[in-house]
Order: structure tokens, then sequence, then C-alpha cells
């Protein structure tokens, strides 16, 4: 067995997710343990993960409140919130468990630098950064203009990354963020993909009751955020339903600040009978809809935002061997390549018609699911990001 971190103490920080929920996370987790580090994890507790503190496959987890911000004040008082916390239990875990020797920091947002900056200033505890999304672009997605706030989110990212001995991202366009906007070398910036472990998802066969009598099941699984673009799938579902048939079934997964719009927007709309919003869903849900569907999509909205980063989504998709409809945007089009067509950006009615072009070239379209399978088990899953991963930790802990 790998034991290349054998003793080492890591503390891995994240806010917006619990563990195991957050897939990426809970990798990590598992493969810092598997290379011989004792790992902890703070994060959020929720109504699915309710738990102060449990140990999961030899994982310590300290769970904390959270306040869900909807508008821009209350932003300032989850973070505030959630930074008290973090401290609270970093206080906590070095109190019972001794020096740590990383404190590992998964954003968004770019402030846990500010829980863990006595750590690192006093202690010979290193502060590793973990650039999940780059909040300046998301702040803009999310408000449609920059002013104060994206300034804000720039100078807090600065921070974050001046602080960091060595930083892990997610694909190229965020590598070269980390560099020209973080100020980092090359040398201490690694990219670690958020590959899927083929190993935990459940590929099977189809269920076609899951169709619920259509024909056809067209898959979505994400964020139901106004930057995952929804609103926009559910303008190309009209159409298809309005102009062209009525046998597709499409299941859109997942939970977030805009789903009970969303479901307000899809009855108005008059799709009920089509569209099911059945919020966050188990893993064998999640199996059973990917597994059985023709096809699944990924709608995001052409932001700088999307363009530049690696949907989790597309790996899951590809790792079940189906076919993809998304925009034309750069990480996209890198992760999925042929196992993906390309709508014109925003034009709903050709995101439409390329759903239909797949449905009915079912041929074509098995090609492009095995592709997108093979590219996942060849190039793309957990397997080949693990070393790059255990890699980055030991050059900040001078192992190498």
């Amino acid at each position: 067995m790998n034991q290349e971190l054998f003793g080492k103490k890591i503390t891995i920080v994240v806010e917006n997710l619990p563990v195991p929920f957050d897939r990426r996370v809970w990798q990590e987790s598992l493969s810092l343990k598997e290379a011989g580090a004792e790992v902890t994890v703070i994060c959020p507790k929720t109504k699915a993960y309710p738990l102060e503190y449990e140990e999961l496959e030899g994982i310590r987890i300290y769970r904390h409140s959270l306040i869900e911000a909807n508008r821009t004040l209350d932003y300032f008082k989850e973070y505030l919130s959630a930074l008290f916390h973090e401290s609270r239990l970093l206080w906590k875990v070095f109190r019972k468990q001794g020096r740590q020797d990383v404190i590992h920091a998964c954003n968004p947002p770019d402030l846990i630098f500010i829980a863990a900056l006595p750590f690192f200033l006093f202690t010979k505890c290193k502060f590793l950064f973990d650039h999940h999304d780059i909040n300046p672009e998301l702040w803009i997605a999310k408000f449609g203009k920059k002013g104060l706030g994206y300034k804000a989110m720039l100078l807090v990212e600065r921070l974050t990354y001046f602080f960091a001995k060595h930083a892990i991202v997610t694909n190229e366009s965020y590598k070269e963020i980390a560099i020209k906007r973080g100020k980092k070398s090359p040398e201490n910036v690694t990219i670690v993909r958020s590959g899927p472990d083929l190993s935990k998802l459940k590929v099977g066969a189809p269920k076609p009751e899951v169709k619920n009598g259509f024909n056809f099941l067209v898959g979505y699984i994400g964020v139901m955020g106004k930057q995952e673009g929804i609103d926009l799938l559910l303008q190309s579902i009209d159409y298809i339903v309005k102009k062209k048939r009525e046998d597709i079934r499409f299941c859109l997964m997942g939970g977030g600040p805009a789903l009970e719009e969303l479901r307000e927007l899809n009855q108005k709309l008059g799709l009920e009978k089509f569209v099911e919003f059945p919020g966050r869903v188990s893993n064998e849900y999640l199996a059973d809809i990917l597994n059985t569907a023709d096809v699944c999509v990924n709608p995001d909205v052409p932001s700088e935002m999307n363009d530049k980063s690696t949907m989790n989504k597309i790996m899951e998709y590809m790792a079940f061997g189906k076919p993809i409809v998304q925009y034309t945007l750069k990480e996209g089009m890198f992760s999925a390549k042929q196992a993906s067509l390309y709508a014109k950006n925003t034009d709903t009615i050709d995101f439409a018609e390329k759903i239909l072009w797949l449905l009915e070239h079912p041929k074509e379209a098995q090609e492009m699911g095995v592709f997108g399978r093979n590219r996942v088990e060849k190039e793309l899953c957990w397997e080949f990001e693990k070393p790059k991963l255990i890699s980055a930790y030991k050059k900040i802990l001078n192992l190498d």
C-alpha cells in the first residue's frame, strides 16, 4: 500500500458542501488516507448530514451549521458564521489531535485563509489552496456586474494565493489564473482534475420503468442556480414539447437556491407532465436515471466562469456512457470532446434540435457514449488524478 504521507496530519476545510456529499473532497480525503495520512474534514452540516461529528472510512468529520445566502447581504452573515465555526473547529482539531501538517482549504469562498491564519503563521503547519471555483467570475455570473463585490472577490482570491504554499487547481484555465492573477510560480501549482471514481459509480443496465411510460429520457444532474442555465433548458424543452414531440421525459436532479423558482417556471410553462425536479436524490436514484437516460444535458450559461470551469456532471455523464448536449464552452469541450454535441451559445432552439438529433440517431449517440466512457477510463478518472494529488502534497511537505 502507498504510504508516502505516513504519519502526516491533514485537515481539509470545505464550506459550501458537506462531506461525503462533496465527491471531490471525499475522493481527496480517501486518497490522502490511503497514502498514510491522518485526515480530518471540517464542513457544513445539512438535513442529509446532520451529525456534528462522525468517522467514516477512517476520516474524522466535524460539521457546523451554515446560513444559506440568497441575497448579497446574507453572504456576509454566511461567511462570518462559517469563519467562526471553521476557526472554532480548527482550534478543536489542533487541541485534540495535535499540530496539523497541512490545512487544505477548498473554496468557495476564498476566505478560509482567515480561519487558518493563526496556525500557518505561528506553527509549522502549511496552507494548501484547492481552487474549485473562480469567485470573481462567479460574482459576475450571479449578479451581472463587477463593482465593489467583484473587487473584493479579486482581493481575497489574491490573499488566498499569497498565503498558500501550494495550490491545486482543476484545469489549465485555473492554472493560468493561479499564475497570472494569483502570482504563483508554475512549480507551485498542480492540476488535479475532478475525475470520477469508477469503482464508486453504479453503472449498470437501464431500468425502462424510470421513463414513466415515455419513449425517451433526458437527464441532468447539478446545482439549481442561476448560472447553471436551467431556465434556458426549460425554454428548449418548451420548444420540443410544443413544436416537435411529446414522448420525452426530462429528469432534472439537484438542489440549489433557484430550485423553487425553476419549479414555478416549469409550472408556468405547463411542462409538469414532461419535466421532473426531484431535488437532491440518492445515489441509487441518480444511477437509475443516468443508466437509463438516452441523452444527458449541460445547459450552463455561457459566461467567463463557466467557460473556464470543469463541470463534474460532464465527467459523470461520460462515465455512464451517455451522449451529451451542451453549449460551446472551452473546458466543457476539452472534457467531452466527441462525446458531446455543442449548441450555439444561448440558442435554446439549437440546443433542443441537438437533443432531438441524438434521439433520432441512436447509433451515432451510442458511439458518442462509448467514446466518452473510454476517455474517462483511459484519461480522466480519479485513478489518474490521485498521484497528482499526492505529488502536490510531497511538494508542500518537502518530501520529494
